[in-house]
């Protein structure tokens, strides 16, 4: 294959999205991991795996950043994790010193590379990516819509026993409790769920939505979600490998959109070859725009204290 992918951090989110881009047959993966061992042992298996699996992949596994020259896309999955009773900002500092450190690596070895954050916080991560890469604003973008959406129909799907392919949902704003599900946006075979479900019933599910990520931690203990956050951004790298030029829910760097400035929040994009290639701006409500405008504030609220 010609085409690269990287990513960096080889723990549950890493792995599984080498293994998902791999079986896919999206790109050639490198996955790369500051533990001796791990992204060697992990790519090995995961390459072990390609007869029964089908597909021509190579993965290599290596703790050089050299590795990484010339890929297409850098997907960064790096940082400690959020456990029971963490709030994503409580991974704040920590995390923003483990981007910082990967954009000064892989940055320089991939100048046309699109950056796919999926460590957390993630919209604070963002900024983190975009000022230490110096990237143009289209080539970073963040995973964290795609997820929550998702989230949403599963929940959605579950609720009035149909299919999740006929589900599509829609959440703006922050990755957090913040965020913004839109009920009368989201669609059953493009039937509003505002029509499907009584008031109360959806409400329950968007306060699921807003606390999907903690209640997966709770359960699990002494990890986070890592199948859907990898699935969120393969979906990612496939409209942006393939130039699907999908409209996908992401995180973008928004300067005026929603009349949001210099900061980045999601919202629905076109993602193709050239990261976000436009940005989707839908009519609100007045009582979305207040949402919308307090998501907003609740994450600039982070990057400053980053700051």
């Amino acid at each position: 294959m010609q085409r690269k992918v990287t990513v960096i951090g080889a723990g549950n989110v890493g792995a599984t999205v080498a293994q998902r881009l791999a079986e896919k047959q999206l790109a050639d993966v490198v996955m790369i991991d500051i533990v001796e061992g791990l992204p060697q042992g992990k790519a090995l298996d995961l390459q072990e795996a390609a007869p029964i699996e089908k597909h021509d992949a190579r993965l290599t596994g290596t703790n050089d950043y050299k590795a990484s020259e010339g890929s297409d896309v850098i997907i960064v999955t790096a940082g400690i994790p959020r456990k029971p009773g963490m709030g994503r900002g409580d991974l704040l500092t920590t995390n923003a010193k483990i981007v910082k450190g990967i954009m000064e690596q892989t940055a320089p070895l991939s100048p046309d590379a699109v950056l796919i954050l999926v460590t957390n916080p993630l919209d604070a991560m963002c900024h983190v990516a975009l000022q230490t890469s110096k990237f143009p604003r289209n080539r970073v973008v963040g995973m964290a819509g795609i997820l929550d959406a998702a989230r949403f129909r599963s929940f959605i799907a579950t609720e009035l026993n149909v299919s999740v392919e006929n589900t599509h949902a829609f959440v703006l704003g922050g990755h957090g409790r913040t965020m913004v599900p839109l009920p009368r946006y989201s669609t059953v075979a493009g039937i509003p769920i505002t029509e499907l479900m009584p008031q109360d019933r959806i409400e329950a599910l968007v306060e699921r939505t807003r606390w999907g990520g903690v209640e997966i931690v709770d359960l699990l203990k002494n990890n986070s979600a890592y199948y859907a956050p990898a699935s969120a951004a393969v979906e990612m790298a496939d409209s942006i490998l393939k130039d699907r030029k999908k409209i996908l829910p992401c995180t973008a760097y928004l300067q005026g959109e929603y009349n949001i400035h210099d900061l980045f929040i999601g919202v629905p994009v076109k993602l193709g070859k050239d990261g976000v290639e436009e940005i989707i701006e839908v009519t609100l409500t007045e009582e979305e725009r207040t949402a919308l405008k307090k998501s907003a504030d609740a994450v600039r609220s982070l990057v400053e204290s980053l700051d």
